[in-house]
């Protein structure tokens, strides 16, 4: 017999005051806007969920935001409230609520500080925790100056707790709903830059700041950033501000135009295929009118010895999504807009031929192949065999889609064909970055980070000739892995010379790390309309593969709970065994049937692996829930004693010889009562198997049964039944206290952690109730007993067997037809 309950369902209202919106957009308020800059506000909001304690990522709540393009600022207003009953809980623990941001994809926490498995990347994310401000409510914001555009996810859970087993339905729970909702600033008409044109701008004393972008295409190796012609007050009183994807900020990459002559800021190794916001900034406290010119030159790395020319193709062959542009910025269309004397002028001369490091190598493209929800394969032409020669690097890119692959994990790994190396001390590195691939100049350099880039390095040689790398919750776009080998001398590592590597490459995306191990089980989970995958380990073991084995239980442990669990049913022999000797053939089987499924249910419902089941779990559980109500049912059926009730309406309708008993002795009404039970118990569990109304509605209905033929035969007796304190002191009261035990342990007490032994104990009880409870049945004998005192008033005198008057027979036994006449 074993339950574990759940926790019930609630109402949730989302909750959306309307006075605290101009509170959180006073932040939007304060913003000095670009020059010509018009704001729009977007709000976004969504559904409250009901949060619950962290046990893996698997019981968070995510949420799922878009960020629209040229957003300045993002203010989150994060909303909880506690719910008891369909009322605020305002009696409910003040529990913390801890909340996670990351753009492209969702944040990979670790909040109960287990290990990750090897080769595993852990990306950062934001955090923030809100406490209880109020007593059923609590408000917390959280604002993004200049946010990345796209994807934005939200996790949000409580603490941890003490893995309590509690019953559906037994008491009100205690919600706690998070609802976060979002209010974004965005800038429109923002000046647009194109490549290789000088455009003119004014700034007027009022103006602070003039905001452009220009779009980085792919195979761009540097961006340079100028400023012509500056003219101020006090020379050229400029800040020049570049940064990627979203306006810039106060740390983005500044150069100070008084201090520099001339004034450029140049990007190595920029994004491909994004946008670039340039920032012109006036020092505080400059008077007057500035005027100056800006242009923007891009180095295309696959023509090393030329600049991009002014007069590029249309943005649709560059891949360049259209934009509109304001007054003073380019409107990018088919072809360059033509000169304009007041915002373009004509074209800025090349700069000249750039280093040969500046060059960039083909990059060789991967076959995509999904066979399932999250399981693609990504597959290398004339692959997956990878030959990196001595001169030059291998590059690659993986592209995951957006949304689609941030849910599961990318899997990367590298093995070295150590005949290939001929004998030299070769090791073949390998850079992971993304939306640019990094192919530094240095020969030597074994790092894959710069100043604005952070990539992931891999490395085999003839000792190591493995490496793999995992990336759980992926950032989706383009990947791009750069392979390069060196040899290894007495001053570190050198070119190699007339030796071509050969390497093992695969890529491939995974639902989980491992599949979760065999102490796990990977699950996929949706939220709204986006779907990631998450392990849900056991056994003790944690951690994002379910590798962490710190709380692990040994083999020996899940063995003895696994034991204990299964052989606690053993404990039902006795009642079987009583309850045959009593004749009581029909509950005998349901407490074999019990005892059989119970035992078989809890040996395939074991977190470990000693697991062994005989059925799929689903109909073991059905039959082991079952069997347990139903043998609650016919025990306290069998104690009302209904048998002489039924039998005395039988001798009305069927005649004296009472032909309408069934053949084994049990009459027909009371084996309908039987049949009616087991349907009715079968319907209730299909509904719900975790209620607490299915153990505690038959329960009670037969309690009634049993209460009213009590109250039936104490009053047609004139005497308590059963009339005997033994049978009330040695069977009913201890077989009772025994019940309430059982119940109180498996309803308060059971948990996680307690859960195989406090169960197996839950078991023993209720099975040596049943052996106190079961009323006992008369062997067949033709005496009655000494006939009763004559009572005055009716004239007849009853002649009742006396060992029934004291509750240990059954009076079906000695027929209750039998009077004498006065």
């Amino acid at each position: 017999m074993g339950r574990r309950g759940g926790g019930g369902g609630g109402q949730r209202r989302p909750l959306a005051p309307p006075h605290r919106l101009p509170l959180l957009l006073l932040p939007l308020l304060l913003l000095p806007p670009p020059a010509d800059g018009l704001f729009v506000t977007d709000y976004f909001t969504r559904t409250p969920r009901k949060l619950s304690p962290f046990r893996s990522f698997a019981s968070i709540e995510l949420f799922h935001f878009h960020i629209p393009e040229d957003t300045v600022i993002a203010v989150w207003n994060l909303i909880t409230f506690k719910e008891q009953g369909g009322t605020f809980g305002d009696q409910c623990p003040d529990h913390s609520i801890t909340v996670y941001f990351r753009s492209g994809a969702p944040s990979v926490i670790n909040p109960l500080h287990t290990h990750f498995p090897r080769d595993t990347a852990v990306p950062g994310s934001f955090a923030l925790t809100l406490t209880w401000t109020l007593p059923n409510r609590t408000t917390g914001v959280f604002n993004v100056t200049s946010p990345l555009p796209g994807d934005w996810f939200l996790a949000a859970h409580l603490p941890k707790d003490e893995g309590k087993i509690s019953v559906k339905g037994l008491y009100e729970e205690c919600q706690y709903l998070f609802q976060p909702q979002l209010i974004v600033q965005r800038l429109v008409n923002i000046a647009v830059l194109y490549p290789g044109h000088v455009t003119e701008q004014t700034m007027a004393p009022h103006n602070r700041s003039c905001l452009y972008k220009v779009f980085v295409p792919s195979y761009t190796s540097r961006v340079l950033v100028e400023v012509l012609r500056c003219r101020g007050a006090e020379g050229c009183p400029l800040w020049l501000r570049v940064r990627a994807k979203a306006p810039p900020l106060h740390n983005s990459t500044a150069l100070d135009c008084r201090e520099h002559s001339p004034c450029q800021l140049v990007l190595d190794l920029p994004f491909w295929q994004h946008w670039y916001y340039v920032l012109v900034e006036k020092h505080p406290g400059v008077p007057g009118t500035v005027s100056f010119q800006v242009t923007v030159q891009l180095t295309d790395c696959s023509r090393p010895s030329l600049a991009r020319p002014p007069f590029l193709p249309s943005s649709a062959s560059m891949n360049m999504p259209h934009s509109f542009g304001s007054a003073g910025g380019l409107a990018l269309g088919d072809s360059p807009p033509p000169a304009s004397p007041n915002s373009t002028k004509n074209p800025a001369p090349a700069p000249a031929a750039s280093p040969a490091g500046e060059r960039c190598w083909p990059v060789r493209p991967t076959l995509r192949n999904e066979l399932d929800t999250f399981s693609v394969h990504f597959y290398i032409f004339f692959g997956p065999n990878v030959s990196v020669p001595p001169d030059r690097p291998a590059v690659f890119v993986i592209n995951l889609l957006p949304v689609l692959d941030s849910g599961g994990v990318l899997n990367l790994e590298l093995r070295l064909n150590v005949s290939s190396l001929c004998g030299e001390n070769v090791t073949v590195f390998g850079c992971l970055n993304h939306e640019v691939p990094l192919t530094s100049g240095d020969n030597t350099s074994v790092t894959c980070e710069t100043e604005s880039l952070a990539g992931f390095l891999l490395s085999v040689n003839a000792t190591a000739s493995l490496s793999r790398l995992r990336i759980p919750y992926p950032q989706t776009g383009s990947w791009y892995l750069s392979l390069r080998s060196l040899c290894a001398t007495e001053h570190g590592f050198e070119p190699c010379s007339n030796v071509t590597a050969e390497v093992y490459l695969r890529a491939y995306l995974s639902p989980c790390i491992n599949d979760c191990g065999i102490y796990g089980q990977c699950k996929l989970l949706r939220t709204n309309n986006y779907l990631y995958a998450a392990c849900e380990c056991k056994a003790g073991w944690n951690g994002w593969g379910c590798t962490d084995n710190t709380e692990a239980f040994s083999y020996g442990f899940q063995l003895l709970s696994t034991l204990l669990l299964c052989l606690s049913n053993v404990m039902f022999v006795p009642p079987v065994a009583i309850a045959v000797r009593s004749h009581y053939l029909l509950e005998a089987a349901v407490y074999i049937f019990t005892m059989f499924f119970s035992t078989f249910y809890h040996a395939c419902d074991q977190p470990g692996i000693v697991v062994f089941c005989i059925m799929e779990y689903d109909v073991l559980q059905f039959c082991d829930f079952l069997g347990s109500l139903m043998s609650v049912w016919v025990t306290v059926i069998a104690m009302a004693r209904l048998q002489p009730v039924v039998k005395q309406a039988s001798v009305g309708l069927c005649g004296a010889g009472g032909e309408c008993t069934h053949p084994d002795g049990y009459p027909a009404a009371l084996q309908v009562l039987y049949l009616l039970g087991a349907m009715l118990l079968s319907m209730a569990l299909q509904m719900d198997r975790h209620g607490l109304w299915n153990l505690l509605g038959p329960s009670l209905f037969a309690l009634g049964i049993m209460a009213i033929a009590w109250t039936a035969r104490t009053i047609r007796r004139r005497h308590c039944y059963p009339p005997t304190w033994k049978r009330w002191a040695f069977y009913l009261c201890p077989g009772a206290l025994i019940a309430a035990a059982a119940v109180l342990l498996y309803a308060f007490v059971e948990t996680e952690e307690n859960y195989f032994y406090i169960h197996s104990i839950w078991h023993l009880l209720i099975a040596g109730s049943v052996g106190f409870l079961l009323p006992p049945r008369a062997k067949p004998s033709g005496r009655l007993g000494h006939p009763l005192p004559r009572r005055k008033g009716c004239g007849y005198q009853l002649c009742v067997n006396e060992q029934e008057e004291l509750g240990l027979v059954d009076p079906a036994v000695a027929s209750i037809n039998s009077i004498c006449t006065s």
